[in-house]
């Protein structure tokens, strides 16, 4: 008897997907060369390294402090603010157009946004350059007493309505959890145009070495124990939101995958899992959700999608606690 046939297409962002693995934004995606690795291991589409806003400015102050002359008319500063600018977006629409050209999957460009400037016009040129889609990766500081929720709700709102107003391609944004009403916050983005949500933003964390005192990174690639907070956040809203939900953070295997997909997921975003593993584990990962599939007599992913999130699941009040009710723990263990 063959096998059952399985499928794992998909759409994201109005898109037609092969899988729903999609390699995030990452080293990985740097040039031509990674994005046709992740897409022959089996990716759905890919996102590109982020362009972070800060880089621009560090390169733009950089070209300003190399001048001899300490004293800029105001017309030559605004040239060469405007020549970086243009340098740094004009290569990373040389790696759109050189990843389109290397793979029949979607590729989406990626920003890292923290102030409100005219990224509308960033999004034009990644939509002529052939970007099937734009991640704006906006993280505003929580750390200024002066500034409240709401101003840092409404810039999120600014860069997505500014960018919305400039193309057609379809936009993702990628957040953080630092909101005290992440529930409310997504459905603001849903209704201020996001396509799509990815959840959530795995920061920069600091670290103290006690020997020479001094700030370090703490460590750069996600465990699969953090996946918990996605998991828990998509179950809650999947069903809820018109946008799709893009999970990521901790999603280091087939089975994670299946979970993510369970509680309503549209796709999943790995990277950390690719460092540790190289770009091939993405086709081990499929594997094991079509083998899961197999299993479970699935052959596509609509089959089970969002078949337990907090709607569906009759215990669905479970991903609302957040309290140990009861813990066993074995003593012998300590």
């Amino acid at each position: 008897m063959s096998e059952p046939s399985v499928s794992l297409a998909t759409r994201y962002l109005g898109l037609k997907l092969p899988s729903p693995i999609v390699v995030g934004s990452c080293g990985l995606t740097d040039s031509a060369e990674g994005v046709r690795a992740c897409a022959e291991a089996g990716a759905g589409a890919v996102v590109l390294k982020s362009m972070f806003e800060e880089q621009i400015e560090a390169e733009v102050g950089q070209m300003m402090a190399a001048s001899e002359d300490p004293n800029w008319h105001p017309e030559a500063a605004e040239y060469i603010s405007a020549y970086g600018t243009e340098n740094a977006v004009g290569e990373y629409l040389k790696l759109i157009e050189k990843a389109k050209a290397a793979v029949s999957v979607p590729v989406i460009p990626s920003v890292n946004c923290v102030t409100p400037r005219g990224w509308g016009k960033f999004a034009r040129q990644v939509e002529a350059a052939g970007a099937d889609a734009l991640e704006l990766n906006i993280f505003v500081p929580t750390s200024d007493p002066d500034s409240t929720s709401a101003d840092n709700e409404a810039t999120y709102l600014r860069v997505l309505a500014e960018v919305n107003k400039q193309v057609s391609i379809p936009v993702a944004l990628k957040m953080g959890y630092f909101f005290s009403s992440i529930a409310q916050m997504m459905r603001k983005l849903d209704a201020g145009g996001a396509d799509g949500l990815v959840l959530f933003n795995r920061f920069y964390a600091p670290d103290i070495d006690i020997d020479r005192f001094q700030v370090v990174a703490g460590p750069a690639l996600s465990v699969p124990e953090e996946m918990a907070l996605t998991l828990r956040a998509v179950a809650q809203l999947s069903g809820k939101l018109k946008c799709d939900l893009a999970a990521t953070t901790g999603i280091h295997d087939g089975a994670a995958v299946v979970k993510q997909l369970l509680v309503g997921a549209t796709v999943v975003q790995v990277a950390s899992s690719l460092y540790r593993n190289r770009i091939p584990h993405i086709t081990t990962m499929l594997d094991e959700v079509r083998a899961w599939m197999v299993a479970k007599n699935y052959t596509k992913l609509d089959d089970f999608r969002g078949k337990m999130n907090k709607d569906a699941w009759p215990d669905g009040s479970a991903y609302d606690r957040v309290q140990f009710m009861k813990r066993t723990v074995n003593a012998d263990q300590y």
